[in-house]
């Protein structure tokens, strides 16, 4: 989605950003198809314009996950995996390592009266390849104590894939996030993982 009229919801700037450079590489320095597009507000969500004209928000643009060239969106393995049952939540992630090395866990949160094992992450497994194909299949079904949301509910898909790949220029202010100890928890993941 590209914004091409200011709308009320835009920042007008960032914290802590005296030039504006960190709000202007957020929105406005991307690279198009066919080149620049200087002052064109890049809101940085997949849409889909319905028959009526209104909008549904799939989720980050920059979240998309891409096994061996193929994009994806997080929403379709979350509407399969939250339809079960067993599982409150789902949170896949597309995350980079070393020398091109491409890993794609997702963390499950478990509903009331349900537990986890490997039957489960099995069966969610089945799941997802049934439902949209063995590329969606994730590498991995975690259990996660939560799923780190912004105080509006949106995931934080981007910068967990970050703290996953360990790196240092991962900004969150716990300030932002509904519980901002699940991000150590997502960064021992990290670093638990064996590229």
């Amino acid at each position: 989605m590209v914004i091409l009229q200011p709308m009320p919801c835009m920042p007008i700037r960032f914290w802590d950003d005296p030039d504006g450079s960190r709000y202007k590489a957020a929105y406005f320095e991307h690279e198009w198809a066919d080149g620049q597009a200087p002052g064109v507000w890049r809101h940085g969500d997949w849409v889909t314009v319905t028959e009526r004209g209104s909008l549904v928000i799939h989720g980050r643009s920059d979240a998309t996950l891409n096994r061996n060239g193929i994009r994806m969106g997080s929403a379709d393995i979350y509407e399969v995996v939250e339809s079960m049952d067993q599982i409150a939540e789902g949170f896949v992630l597309g995350v980079d390592g070393p020398n091109g090395a491409y890993w794609m866990p997702l963390f499950i949160t478990m509903a009331p009266g349900h537990t986890f094992d490997d039957a489960l992450g099995d069966q969610v497994a089945r799941e997802i390849r049934d439902r949209l194909s063995p590329r969606h299949v994730p590498d991995e079904v975690i259990e996660a104590p939560g799923i780190p949301h912004t105080r509006t509910g949106k995931k934080l898909e981007v910068p967990i894939c970050g703290v996953l790949a360990g790196r240092v220029d991962v900004s969150l202010d716990p300030r932002s996030i509904d519980n901002p100890d699940l991000v150590d928890w997502y960064r021992e993941r990290g670093r638990d993982h064996r590229w």
